[in-house]
Parts: structure tokens; C-alpha cells; sequence
């Protein structure tokens, strides 16, 4: 049976490391576990916050509730033909530690996505992705538990409905599920991606046919460690907001005041913007207010490094966006949820 424990400090669970208490807290290894925390929670009548690598909340105050921490642990070969592997995580595994096991494997498919924080049951609500991969394109299935019912239920990519860092556990059925596991479905030959500029300059002067999964990964790890504050270093939570997605004509007007404007092509009709030069332009890069920081490599990222509560992180994030508002015009929108 999992253990209770009342009156729980969480903040080294989360990695801004804002300071706050929950009303209880329980550690979760098995489905079984999960269940009897999940009858523990009706039972007292106690909102749920569940915590994985807590790489993606944002504390605003202690938390009147049950956290529960999903330590679920294991990899499962569970399927292969002669082109793919399908390999199924427990939702506690650590992500980048998944990672490095397919790696080691010769799976492959994840190795743009290396050093996000974080656990692998996270990763699919918010379709993590970063240097031109998503996890929509190597995921195959997720089984959830549904939090009133007690039922566990399969997951297909279609039925994800996943979107720019968003996914049908983010709109339609937010808090109605906790996920257990991830398949992911991964090559046996490597296919690489090696679009996104930032990693064209990297692999620079190495021949495409020469280049390795390995290396990939090596060279995503080395530009998110230079751009990006380790957390346990310097608390954060990686992107604080997300890219804008704007319509041409909108950017093609911001364009003509603003040529040095840092754009992607995302259809015929939609262009995503750097949030991080946006942030920048409007003033904000190294900016230190009552103690929260725009940090100064990477305006996208906000940090704690006094460990202050959060409603002064949530306090400097307003102005940000208001400032990005007034200047360009375009909204941005947070990246991690904000609890209670």
C-alpha cells in the first residue's frame, strides 16, 4: 500500500523550486498503487496534481490537495518487424534516460528530442518536441487510467489529437486522466532530421551520409546545455512560453516593420514566431525583477534562482506578455500549467 504522508514540502519536485506544501503526498510505482491513491483522493475529498519530473508547473501557492508522484519504472520490447521497434515506457521513466537507452539499443527516432526534462507520461500531453521532431511523429499508443471510472484505456496517435505542445489531454479530457505508459514506434535504420538551422550549423562540415542518431543527440545535448540553465543549477522550467503561431498576412505586416523578424514556415497559411526574439526585442533579455529572472543567453526561459514563491514568477511572466502584446501585437501563451 503507498504511503501518505501529510503536510508535504514539495519543492525540490518541482524545478522552478518554489517553495510550497502540499496537503498530502504519495509516491506511485504500480497501477495498483495509482488506484488506491486515486480512492484515497474521493475518499478525503482532495484535488489531484500529479507530478512526474515537474519540469512543467508552476506553483502560485501550496497545494490543497494529494500530489502524487508517479514512479512507475520499466521498458518493454513489446513488438518488432524487420523496419520498426515498438517499445513501451512506464510513465515515471525519466525522459532523456529513454533517450539514451534507444540509443544504446540501435532504436531510433528520439535523438532530436534529447536533454528535455522531465518524465516520458508527460511528454504526450503537451506533444513535447523540439529541433524539428515532435513526439506525435514517433508515438504509437498510451494507456490511461480514468480518474472516475477506474478504467484504463488505450490511446491511438489519431485519438491524441496531438497539436503544437498540445494534445486532447490538454483541451477535451484535461484532469480526466492519468497516464501509465508510453509505445513508442522507432527505426531499426536510422532516419535522420536534421532541418532545424541550429543543427544544420552543428553537424557543419560533416558529410549528411556520415552522420550518426549518436551524434544527433550529442550535438542537440551540447546546444541545449549552451543556451539552455541547468535546473538543478539555476531553477527553471525550460521554454516559459510558447512559439506564436500567427497568419501570413499578420506576419508579413510585422515583417515590413520589423525585417529581422525570426520566422518558421509552419502550412500555406500559418508562421511561427520565435518567442524568445520577441521577448528579446521588447527588452527583457537578463532582466532581474524582485528576484525572478529573464535569463540572459535565452529569453524564452525564466528563472528562480532565489527560490522565491510563485506568484512572483507568474508576476514577471504577465509583464513580459503585456510587453510583447503592446510591441508586436502577438499573445504568447505559457508553456507550463499554473497550479492551484
Amino acid at each position: 500500500m503507498p504511503l501518505f504522508l501529510p503536510h508535504f514540502n514539495i519543492q525540490k519536485f518541482n524545478t522552478l523550486a518554489v517553495p510550497a506544501m502540499a496537503n498530502f503526498f504519495v509516491s506511485v510505482q504500480s497501477d495498483e498503487d495509482l488506484r488506491e491513491a486515486i480512492a484515497f483522493s474521493k475518499t478525503e475529498k482532495l484535488p489531484l496534481l500529479v507530478l512526474g519530473g515537474g519540469s512543467n508547473i508552476v506553483l502560485r501557492d501550496d497545494f490543497p490537495g494529494l500530489v502524487l508522484h508517479m514512479k512507475m519504472r520499466g521498458m518493454d520490447l513489446v513488438e518488432e518487424n524487420d523496419e520498426f521497434v515498438w517499445l513501451k515506457v512506464a510513465a515515471g521513466e525519466n525522459w532523456h534516460g529513454l533517450v539514451e537507452h534507444t540509443l544504446d539499443n540501435g532504436f531510433y527516432g528520439l535523438e532530436n528530442l534529447s536533454l528535455i526534462p522531465g518524465s516520458v507520461g508527460a511528454a504526450p500531453i503537451q506533444n513535447i518536441g523540439a529541433y524539428g521532431v515532435e513526439l506525435k511523429d514517433v508515438f504509437s499508443e498510451l494507456n490511461a487510467l480514468n480518474i472516475q471510472s477506474g478504467l484504463m484505456v488505450t490511446f491511438t496517435n489519431e485519438s491524441c489529437q496531438f497539436g503544437y505542445r498540445d494534445s486532447i489531454f490538454k483541451q477535451a479530457l484535461k484532469d480526466q486522466y492519468i497516464i501509465t505508459s508510453v509505445t513508442f514506434k522507432l527505426r531499426k535504420m536510422p532516419r535522420l532530421n536534421l532541418e532545424y538551422p541550429a543543427l544544420r550549423a552543428a553537424m557543419a562540415g560533416v558529410p549528411v551520409e556520415e552522420v550518426t542518431p549518436e551524434q544527433v543527440s550529442a550535438a542537440v545535448v551540447a546546444i541545449r546545455q549552451s543556451k539552455l540553465p541547468d535546473p538543478a543549477q539555476i531553477p527553471n522550467v525550460g521554454s516559459f512560453f510558447k512559439n506564436p503561431i500567427i497568419p501570413v498576412a499578420q506576419f508579413e505586416k510585422l515583417q515590413s516593420v520589423f525585417p529581422a523578424l525570426v520566422s518558421y514556415p509552419v502550412d500555406t497559411s500559418h508562421v511561427k514566431l520565435a518567442a524568445g526574439w520577441l521577448i528579446d526585442q521588447a527588452g527583457w533579455r537578463g532582466r532581474d525583477v524582485q528576484g525572478v529572472k529573464v535569463h540572459q543567453d535565452q529569453a524564452l526561459v525564466l528563472t528562480n534562482p532565489g527560490k522565491l514563491e510563485g506568484k512572483f514568477i507568474l508576476e514577471l511572466a504577465d509583464s513580459v506578455v503585456a510587453s510583447v502584446w503592446e510591441k508586436f501585437g502577438v499573445e504568447l501563451e505559457m508553456e507550463p500549467r499554473v497550479y492551484p
